[in-house]
């Protein structure tokens, strides 16, 4: 009945808008009529009151649309998101879904009733209302949602201190560990290290104590830097600003003011080393505490082995051939996990020729444990299942300790080392699937950044030897002074030379290597000049690549390189 009595109402004044409300004002009716007042206003002002509305929503979607933009690059840089903005973004949801729900019954309110005769003014009545109430509510949201900012930087404490995949808490190194535990409470210790032969586990040992470091809340911070025998100070503190979630606003070394906390000034702050020497940790870095990280015993070594090799190790047919490999392997982790992994899912005359090979190591200058870990990596290389991944293995072990995957790329597609691509989407799927697969060998670990990955020292010091002979690859890294050149017969084999961070005194007027395709330069003496015939002659090379090199121009010999594919530039500096 009340019903009946509202839509009558609505009518009558339906009919006052039109005969009362027109000619003589909506201000005017709301004094003579008072009590009603409100509902004619309504019903007169419905159309305007629902595009109103519209109006207000979208300009609502636009502020969320930018508000979104920058929440969204707030999320690439790992920053959290402000509460305040989470909760305006779910009310301008919220609102948006009840403004589409209102325009479809407002869509419906356009039929008119008693047979089509006069329109729902009841319905107009009751949408004209709520779209004036729900613009109030936009409004407010509209003002809101000005902000400065959105996010704030956090301290990414997980990065790199998950839970090493494939940690085992092997017995030899629970007590190690506890030591250094014990050496981190302690307050008059700031500088410890950890040494051992490569290939030992220092750095997943490292890793596994900055998890347990956060997980026991002794330190708030826990960061790791690699430091290499030629350090980059900015490639140092743009990985300790990145785990920090800190941003430079100046790029000198001195700007950036990000260094290690250390001394009396840092009460509370530890340092961490590691080192294949233990010299150098006591003499050189002043460590306070060192401790020895040396192979795992037999039976640690055995159960290591069995789970990257899998279940079939227990064969009996199989597992007197897969024990005498295991001990092949010597204690050494990385030993151990590249060839069971290389080995997994093998049939037995593989396993038996791997034992064969592993007892006869071919390198005639290394002795020693340098030759048990030469002969287990250099199996790990031979049982790549292609010339494509075995070729891109030996290319990684030329490139820098962190490196690019869109340098191997550039390389690689410059070498022509992968095969049927024809597409650089092609050839960049192709590399991340080779570079997964090297990793899932073990031959490759992550690297600092989501598009890089890194080598062990240890793999990548077999990685130059294999290339060095199977290749004729040149190398000279690490802040060694390159004194003279290779003879005449050594560069007319030359494939590679990789020259990264050398000190390199003065180039030859012309680099005679015919077969040389692959030619990396870094050096940052300015005073270094490139010939103008130094190229001349160098038909087949491919890939061309100077890094920190001054140029008043590029060297005139340039134009001979005719199968010239990829040509890098990196810091170079151009003299005027």
């Amino acid at each position: 009945m009340a019903g009946i009595l509202l839509s009558v109402a609505c009518m009558i004044a339906g009919y006052l808008i039109e005969y009362l409300v027109a000619p003589i004002g909506p201000m005017v009716v709301e004094y003579l009529l008072g009590p009603i007042a409100s509902a004619i206003t309504c019903i007169y002002y419905y159309k305007s009151n629902c595009q109103g509305l519209r109006r207000e929503i979208e300009k609502l979607m636009l502020v969320s649309e930018r508000v979104k933009h920058m929440v969204d690059e707030a999320e690439r840089n790992g920053e959290e998101i402000e509460s305040d903005v989470q909760k305006w973004l779910k009310s301008v949801r919220e609102i948006i879904e009840e403004s589409n729900r209102f325009f479809e019954v407002e869509a419906n309110a356009q039929r008119r009733i008693f047979c089509g005769l006069f329109p729902n003014f009841n319905s107009h009545y009751q949408l004209s209302k709520k779209a004036v109430e729900m613009v109030k509510i936009v409004d407010e949201l509209q003002e809101d949602g000005r902000f400065d900012r959105v996010s704030y930087s956090v301290t990414p404490r997980w990065k790199g201190f998950a839970p090493v995949e494939g940690y085992k808490a092997f017995d030899s190194r629970m007590s190690t560990s506890r030591k250094i535990m014990a050496a981190f409470r302690n307050e008059s210790i700031t500088t410890i290290g950890v040494y051992g032969m490569g290939g030992v586990g220092k750095t997943t040992l490292l890793k596994e104590l900055g998890r347990l470091a956060l997980e026991n809340k002794l330190f708030d911070d826990v960061v790791m830097a690699t430091v290499t025998q030629n350090p980059e100070l900015k490639k140092i503190q743009g990985e300790i600003a990145d785990k920090l979630g800190l941003r430079f606003d100046e790029e000198s070394v001195a700007g950036r003011a990000v260094g290690i906390p250390y001394g009396n000034a840092h009460k509370g702050c530890k340092i961490l080393l590691a080192s294949r020497s233990l010299d150098v940790l006591s003499t050189e870095m002043d460590a306070q505490k060192t401790f020895a990280v040396g192979v795992l015993t037999d039976q640690e070594a055995w159960d290591l082995f069995k789970k990257m090799a899998g279940d079939s190790v227990e064969d009996p047919d199989l597992q007197s051939t897969a024990v005498e490999i295991a001990k092949e392997c010597a204690g050494l982790p990385v030993a151990i996990v590249t060839v069971a992994r290389a080995l997994r899912n093998k049939n037995s005359f593989e396993w038996k020729n791997a034992s064969r090979q592993l007892k006869r190591p071919n390198s005639r200058n290394i002795r020693g444990m340098q030759a048990v870990i030469y002969s287990t990596l250099e199996l790990s290389y031979h049982q790549l299942e292609s010339e494509e991944l075995k070729s891109t293995f030996l290319l990684c072990g030329l490139m820098n300790y962190n490196a690019s995957i869109q340098d191997l790329l550039k390389y690689g597609m410059g070498l022509g080392l992968l095969q049927d691509v024809y597409t650089t989407e092609e050839a960049r799927d192709r590399v991340y699937t080779l570079v997964r697969n090297l990793k899932a060998s073990c031959l490759l670990v992550d690297g600092t950044s989501t598009d890089g990955f890194g080598m062990h020292d240890v793999v990548r010091d077999v990685a130059m030897s294999i290339a060095s002979r199977e290749n004729h690859v040149f190398v000279v890294r690490d802040d060694v002074e390159l004194v003279e050149w290779p003879d005449e017969d050594t560069l007319n084999k030359c494939t590679a030379i990789s020259l990264q961070y050398c000190d390199i005194r003065e180039l030859p007027d012309r680099l005679r290597c015919p077969k040389l395709k692959f030619f990396y330069m870094g050096c940052e003496d300015p005073s270094l000049k490139i010939p103008e015939n130094f190229f001349k002659g160098l038909n087949a090379l491919k890939s061309l690549t100077h890094c920190k090199s001054a140029f008043s121009c590029l060297p005139s010999s340039l134009c001979f390189l005719g199968s010239l594919r990829t040509l890098c530039l990196i810091n170079v500096c151009w003299e005027m």
